[in-house]
């Protein structure tokens, strides 16, 4: 037995928008459609990792409460102090057997200390550029977090329509700790379909079909 853990950061932005790189909006309307927003709106940057057995996370990059930018070392110090422990405590009350982990190109991620510490933390098993398991660059299509978490969590997060960066910091805790694990369930099972697509398509584009479905599908959960 084996557990894919899936894992990214994003920026929530007060006003409502989700900030992440290569992150898709699938609609039935024009895409060329210009989506205006403030231009320094407030923000937490949150880092998840998905699983079948549900999310570890949030964790905030933040100093004094103050959002800061993802370095190799605040990033570090986020695998020794929170993902290390809160794997250790998934793993007393879960058979996850062999851990494998799964994380995009970003400079902080692949950085020689970030590689140094997730190579002794999943020996053989990390999913990643320059990793043991080689992950596509740019490959939203692929990503549990960007085809599935990112968008959930908008959706579900911004209709309470936080006020302030504590509440919406509050309400994004609420709503993972809320995400019922059928639906992370489906969401892998999605994701094993995506990659059989992709590899059918000898890494071409996917059809949007996978994706129409999929969104009315996690939306009506």
């Amino acid at each position: 037995m084996a557990t894919l853990f899936c894992s990214d950061e994003a920026h929530f932005h007060l006003c409502g928008a989700v900030n992440k790189q290569n992150f898709r909006y699938w609609a039935a309307n024009n895409p060329r459609q210009l989506h205006e927003g403030p231009l320094n709106s407030p923000k937490v940057t949150v880092w998840c990792a998905v699983s079948q057995f549900g999310v570890i996370g949030p964790y905030f990059f933040e100093d004094d409460n103050i959002t800061v930018t993802v370095t190799s070392e605040r990033y570090v110090t986020m695998l020794q102090t929170f993902l290390q422990p809160k794997l250790e405590e998934l793993a007393e009350e879960q058979d996850l057997g062999e851990i494998w982990f799964q994380q995009d190109g970003a400079t902080s991620h692949t950085a020689r200390i970030s590689m140094d510490l997730l190579r002794e933390m999943f020996p053989g098993r990390l999913i990643s550029l320059r990793g043991d398991v080689k992950w596509p660059a740019r490959s939203p299509d692929l990503s549990v977090c960007d085809f599935f978490l990112w968008g959930y969590l908008k959706e579900k997060v911004f209709k309470h329509r936080p006020h302030t960066l504590e509440e919406l910091k509050e309400k994004i805790r609420e709503e993972i700790q809320a995400l019922p694990v059928a639906i992370c369930q489906n969401a892998f099972e999605n994701f094993k379909n995506r990659l059989h697509q992709c590899i059918a398509a000898d890494g071409r584009h996917l059809t949007d079909i996978i994706f129409k479905n999929y969104t009315k599908n996690y939306f009506s959960s």
